[in-house]
Formats: structure tokens, sequence, C-alpha cells
């Protein structure tokens, strides 16, 4: 099955398509304006989307996982990205602005406690936003878990990966010269923050690649070009907070306190195939986190759009639609 045909027969078991209910700029200080929007029932059962990356910005796909007549869905483009201005922008943009930001928008839409769902990085900040504020969190639904590890970040980008993908690897590798190839974040930073326009959009061009070329178990071959605007937003911001640790201050810093989880439940998605997070993080989480389910999908790798892991998102949130404690977050419950 062609990668097209693939998103395509995925998309067919989605909710139809919606627009926003409501749509805003909100300003979250330190020059940053995010993009928020909601969709779906404005009283219904509250659901924060976090998307990939960093850096990867909503679409209109992660609106069509939920019942629109069940759950009031949030969505935003963490700063730097999609919408949210300044773009491409790494000044106060770590980790902790973005817990920030997402309790600035609980406070401004007057949700008191939401499910949040979110996938690859978007599973990061779910995570350590849930054991932050563990009391705002009902529920957390999770695919491709990514926990930033240094086991993690020396997988994909110190050849574990590549050796699935040899010839992908060497056009990643080719743009740096074989003496800085022992740190390709490292060798990448230095050029998708040289000042040189063009030089840094032909490194976000091919670091972007890298990861789109190995997202799906139906992609065999390099990825098309990103448009530039988006890749060098990715690149740049995925690049700033790897090279950063994610800002955690400390190498496994998720399960160090997953004892924080210890009153949410969760779902956690992962592809048996997944390539950029491989399952042994979302094992590891499972294994740490009592009241988690795990589904492994058996011939997924790690796209939000491939069938399986959208299949099986899909029931999740179906299944929670009739759980009293997700119900009363909406007043559904009588």
């Amino acid at each position: 099955m062609d990668k097209v045909a693939g998103r395509r027969k995925s998309a067919e078991h989605l909710y139809p398509p919606i627009d926003p209910f409501d749509q805003r700029m909100m300003d979250v200080g330190d020059g940053h304006k995010v993009y928020v929007e909601q969709c779906g029932n404005p009283h219904g059962i509250p659901v924060l989307v976090l998307h990939g990356g960093p850096g990867g910005g909503c679409s209109p796909a992660m609106r069509r996982y939920f019942d629109p007549n069940t759950y009031r869905v949030v969505l935003f483009d963490q700063r730097g990205c999609g919408r949210s201005r300044p773009h491409a922008c790494i000044d106060n943009n770590t980790t902790w602005h973005l817990v920030s930001d997402i309790e600035a928008i609980r406070e401004a839409l007057g949700v008191s406690q939401w499910a949040v769902f979110g996938g690859s990085w978007g599973a990061t900040l779910a995570l350590i936003y849930a054991e932050t504020h563990p009391d705002r969190v009902a529920h957390l639904i999770l695919r491709g878990v990514f926990l930033m590890t240094r086991r993690e970040l020396d997988w994909f980008y110190g050849g574990g990966a590549g050796q699935f993908y040899p010839e992908l690897w060497a056009r990643f590798c080719k743009l740096i010269p074989e003496e800085e190839r022992g740190d390709m974040i490292a060798a990448y930073h230095q050029r998708l923050f040289n000042g040189d326009l063009v030089a840094e959009t032909q490194h976000a061009r091919a670091w972007t690649a890298w990861e789109n070329a190995l997202a799906s178990i139906e992609t065999d071959g390099p990825a098309a070009d990103s448009p530039a605007d988006y890749a060098r937003a990715f690149a740049r911001l995925e690049n700033h907070y790897f090279i950063n640790s994610g800002f955690l201050g400390e190498d496994d810093y998720i399960l160090k306190r997953v004892e924080r989880l210890t009153g949410i439940g969760g779902h956690i998605v992962q592809g048996r195939y997944d390539l950029i997070c491989p399952p042994y993080s979302a094992y590891n989480l499972h294994k740490a986190w009592p009241k988690s389910e795990l589904q492994i999908v058996t011939l997924a790798g790690h796209a939000l759009s491939e069938q399986g892991i959208s299949a099986q998102l899909l029931r999740i949130m179906d299944r929670l639609r009739f759980d009293p404690a997700m119900r009363i977050l909406s007043g559904a419950i009588g």
C-alpha cells in the first residue's frame, strides 16, 4: 500500500471534518503569541490536543479523533510554530514555557480539569504537564511515547535507526563533515542557527526529511521536501529542544517522577515498528504507571495517520465518552 492510499484509508475511519467554533491568538508573554482553537461541543468533555515535534504545529485532521457531539476539543500551536508568532523563534521557548502556556490556556477557557491527548513530543509534553499539574489532568491518551532521554536521542541521531534505512541515513549525514558526525544534533545546530537563511533552510529540510521518511512503515524512500517555512520551524525548534535535553535538567526526568501520575488513568498506543520512538519507552512507562493500559499495534510505525494507530485511538476516545469520571468533567453525568 502506498503512503497516500494508507492515509486515505485511515481518514475514512475518522469523524467528519469540522471547523472551530472559537479561534484566538493568546499573548502568553515573553514576546510570544500562540494560536488556540476550540472545536466540537462547547459544553462537552474538555480534551487538550498536544502536537508533536517540537515544532510540528496542529492540523485539521487532529480534530477528527473525537466525537464532536461529546468532546470540547482544544488545540494550540506551541511557541514558534504553526500559526503562533514569532515563527521559528527559540527565544523564551522551553518545555517550562509550554507548560505555563497550557495553564494559561486552561484558565482563559475556564476549564477546571481535562483529558490530554498527545503523540511523540506531544506525549512527552503531556506527561511533563501531568506530573507538574496532576490535579488538572483527568486522563492521558498517549501515542508513540518519547521520554526525552539520551538513549532515545542517541538511537535516532546516532545511527541506530539509520541501520534500518542506511541510504536515508547517508543522505542525512552527507551535509555534515565526517569529523563532526559523532554528534549530529550539535553539527546540525551550528547550521540551523548560523544566520544564513539559505543554509538554514537547506539543513532544516534535511533534518525534517530524515524524520518524515521514518514516520510510517508505509514509507520506503526519501520524503519529499517540506515547505521551507514549516521545515525551518520544525528543525530549529526540535534541535533547540534536543540539544538542551528538553530543558529537564536530568536524564530520565519523567520516569523518576512517575509516581505523580498515581491518580491519573491513561492509555498508551504504540506502533510495534516505530523507528523514531521504539516501544521500549512505552513499555517502561507502562510498567512504572499502574493505572495505564498499553496497546501495541502490530503493523504500525510512528505516524498518527497510520490506520492501526488511528483506529486504536478512535476506539479509546469513543469508549471514554461513557466513562463517568470523564463525563463529569462536562457536567453531563446525571
